[in-house]
């Protein structure tokens, strides 16, 4: 059975590219894994959520993974990665090699139930047990939290559904007539990976697909979408997508398919019959399953006993902490939930922990090492700079 320590100054929950960069840079900071911090990860391998996704995923066709920080330094990089493996099996594999390099001390398989308020401390709830702490950071990503909206007679449906999360293989339709809901780029690989193994493929999105001719996102949308996620973490609203703020970049595999027929949306449905889909004209098409590729959540169920949630539906992050409880501090949430974003907030925030650790009763201990560290954690670059990179990277030709 895996073993937690009974405390620690700062517990990061989640091992994926967030968490993981949050204590890489800690530790260049003084915080110790596995003296000063612990890492809790409820996967059964490295990886973060990438180790569960669809086997026919490759590095590539979607997302693009950046380097952890100092992965070089582990004489690993994505930028040469394995194209023809799944790319759960390459990213779990990368990761758990920077796991052991940098002696980073993850705890799995760690569920977190519960974070709690105890003064002076919070208490971190795990299935292994309790740990007391100054600071949690929290870098659990949305994957645990998929979002299915609610639509008449979904319950009576008696095909099968499956959510992004659960998705699988193409193969597990094959024969099926398959209805694909959401507007984004797993809608859209969905739609491509089904092609020629269902029987026949319909789309439906809430609001019209927006292409870009130019195949690339457009910086200025690009930075407008980054700053509504940044604009609504800080105002405690829920995070909108950021697809629908940029449009999808037609690639040279997406426009084939278009001329193909393949991707051909249709407006949102009316209701479901238990074996068909009724559009808003009346008509019906008989179905056999659904894919809901209706996105995330942020997964922060296990930090309702703090009450960070305001009025308007999300947490207010401000710099990284909550600002109900500034203990508290989100890895990976909103403009920084991509790859890149996450690791280069990761510098920022870790700084931020370490302020945090040392404003309290028992600061950790501020050695010359530690000292020019801080020092030398270098600013967040300009914005557009940052934006134009991720952006860059969010969509690619397969």
């Amino acid at each position: 059975m895996v073993a937690v320590p009974a405390h620690v100054d700062v517990v990061v929950i989640g091992a994926g590219q967030a968490g993981l960069s949050v204590a890489y840079y800690l530790q260049r900071l003084g915080v110790r894994s596995g003296v000063d911090q612990v890492i809790l990860d409820r996967g059964p391998g490295a990886g973060g959520a990438w180790q569960h996704r669809w086997e026919a995923l490759r590095l590539g066709s979607a997302h693009r993974v950046h380097d952890l920080p100092g992965m070089r330094r582990a004489g690993i990089t994505f930028e040469t990665a394995d194209r023809s493996r799944p790319a759960r099996d390459v990213v779990g594999e990368y990761y758990g090699h920077y796991e052991r390099f940098f002696g980073l001390d993850v705890r799995r398989p760690v569920t977190v139930a519960a974070v709690y308020d105890r003064g002076a401390d919070l208490v971190v709830r795990t299935t292994a047990g309790e740990i007391t702490t100054r600071v949690v950071v929290n870098a659990t990503g949305t994957w645990g939290a998929p979002f299915v909206p609610y639509y008449p007679g979904v319950r009576d449906f008696a095909g099968r559904q499956v959510h992004t999360s659960t998705y699988r293989d193409a193969a597990d339709f094959a024969g099926l007539r398959v209805l694909v809901v959401g507007g984004g780029t797993s809608a859209i690989g969905f739609l491509l990976e089904l092609e020629g193994v269902a029987a026949k493929t319909f789309w439906a999105t809430r609001r019209p697909v927006e292409y870009l001719d130019q195949g690339t996102l457009d910086l200025e949308a690009a930075v407008a979408a980054v700053d509504q996620q940044d604009a609504a973490a800080r105002s405690g609203r829920a995070l909108p997508s950021i697809v629908s703020g940029t449009g999808v970049p037609k690639t040279r595999r997406i426009a084939a398919a278009i001329e193909r027929g393949v991707l051909a949306p249709r407006p949102m449905f009316d209701h479901l019959e238990r074996e068909a889909v009724v559009w808003p004209d009346g008509s019906r098409e008989r179905i056999d399953a659904i894919v809901w590729a209706t996105g995330f959540r942020p997964d922060i169920r296990h930090l309702s006993p703090l009450r960070l949630h305001e009025k308007a539906g999300g947490v207010q992050v401000t710099s990284g902490a909550a600002e109900r409880d500034p203990r508290i501090f989100f890895a990976g949430y909103g403009p920084t939930a991509s790859t890149i974003g996450a690791n280069r907030a990761g510098r920022t925030l870790a700084r931020q922990v370490f302020a945090a650790l040392g404003e309290t009763t028992a600061p950790v201990e501020a050695t010359p090492d530690t000292i020019t560290a801080v020092l030398q954690v270098p600013k967040e670059p300009d914005p557009q700079d940052h934006v134009a990179q991720l952006m860059a990277r969010f969509f690619t030709d397969a």
